[in-house]
């Protein structure tokens, strides 16, 4: 099964490429041709300069995701003959996929709705808390509308424990797609790190056997690739942005498949992490996490609302220090990786070893701390 579930895993990724890829250009020529170019964002968001780059992106990102989706449920409920024709060893994986389409077609309308108030929000700013209740809105729905999709769910039992599991898990949505949203602020910044997230998950989820979780991320970390194309920094820079059509999404996505994940496996094989498995998304996301807390931290000190954009973001520290956009890129992918590829063996590893992945990914933050040191000198908003 591992290696079927490889080989469509595979397919999926190379599909959503290729589609996000073909979509990105003609996104990027509609843009063009409709003048659909980046803007100031909401009242008090300071850009140093506003560069005429269309930021439609997250058009391509979203066709590339829910078009093989879609196709691939209309196959499992329409598509029997064909799938005994050509995939044989998939026809018993067929009832799964159907009870799952419930679910897969609520986090569609789900991520449709969020891709929806991107779009707007890129053409006329609706402020942030605007933005914040439409995700805390369409999370809530999401979550009380499947009720197996809790976090926390063994503190269940106890004292106000019915309602722990339903708002962890829609803090857990709004943080992560508020991160990732925040992560969208340099060339191909956010498209990567999502990328390389959805591919150290993708790992996880096909070596614990879960079909939805992991045809989700494959197409996920696909319709990114494709889209770093040309969203990827480059001499003159990127000609695409995702904008918040985009990097919602992808946040969203990301919340939704860490929460679906089992991170203990059941049955045969090596697993021995406890309930710490659990923390390996905070370790595959544990760099977006960290730049949302801190840009929060430093908004806050200086007296100015956490919810406005500014130049402040763990990129903009680095590119402070003098450090190229491509180098800050490598350098905030790298630690995500480092993070990420850590946090993957807490299933596998006894109490003693988690402690010390822990121990490597809350090092690897820290030395990034001690570098920002000194950095401070952004100030009012602008990299000296």
């Amino acid at each position: 099964m591992l290696r079927l579930m490889l080989g469509v895993a595979l397919i999926l990724g190379l599909v959503a490429f290729t589609l996000g890829a073909a979509f990105t250009f003609a996104a990027r020529a509609v843009g063009r041709r409709m003048l659909l170019m980046d803007t100031p964002g909401s009242p008090g968001h300071v850009k140093p300069t506003i560069r005429r780059v269309p930021n439609i992106g997250g058009v391509a990102i979203v066709a590339a995701i829910v078009l093989p989706k879609a196709a691939g449920l209309a196959g499992a409920w329409w598509g029997e003959a064909a799938v005994r024709a050509w995939a044989p060893a998939a026809l018993e994986h067929l009832p799964g996929i159907r009870a799952q389409t419930p679910l897969a077609l609520a986090v569609v309308g789900a991520i449709l709705a969020l891709h929806v108030l991107g779009l707007i929000d890129d053409r006329r700013a609706l402020g942030p808390l605007v933005k914040l209740g439409v995700i805390a809105g369409v999370s809530a729905g999401l979550v009380a509308g499947f009720p197996d999709l809790r976090l926390l769910t063994l503190l269940a039992g106890h004292a106000g424990g019915a309602w722990l599991p339903i708002l962890a898990t829609i803090a857990w949505f709004v943080l992560i797609t508020n991160a990732m949203n925040f992560m969208d602020n340099m060339d191909g910044l956010a498209a990567s790190v999502g990328a390389v997230a959805a591919g150290l998950l993708l790992v996880t989820a096909v070596g614990h056997g879960q079909w939805f979780v992991a045809s989700m991320l494959a197409l996920l970390a696909g319709a990114l690739a494709g889209f770093l194309v040309l969203n990827f920094p480059r001499a003159g820079g990127a000609t695409i942005f995702m904008g918040d059509g985009g990097s919602l999404v992808v946040g969203f996505l990301l919340a939704f498949l860490t929460v679906r994940t089992t991170y203990i496996p059941v049955g045969e094989g090596p697993a021995v992490g406890g309930w710490y498995s659990v923390l390996l998304p905070v370790a595959v996301l544990a760099v977006p996490l960290y730049d949302l807390l801190s840009v929060t931290a430093i908004r806050i000190a200086q007296g100015k609302s956490p919810l406005v954009g500014d130049q402040q973001h763990f990129s903009h520290r680095l590119r402070a220090r003098g450090l190229s956009v491509r180098r800050t890129l490598f350098i905030v992918v790298g630690c995500t990786a480092a993070t990420g590829i850590a946090g993957m063996t807490l299933p596998y590893a006894p109490g003693w070893l988690a402690g010390l992945v822990g121990a490597q990914v809350l090092l690897i933050l820290g030395m990034l701390a001690v570098y920002e040191q000194g950095s401070t000198r952004v100030r009012n908003g602008d990299i000296p």
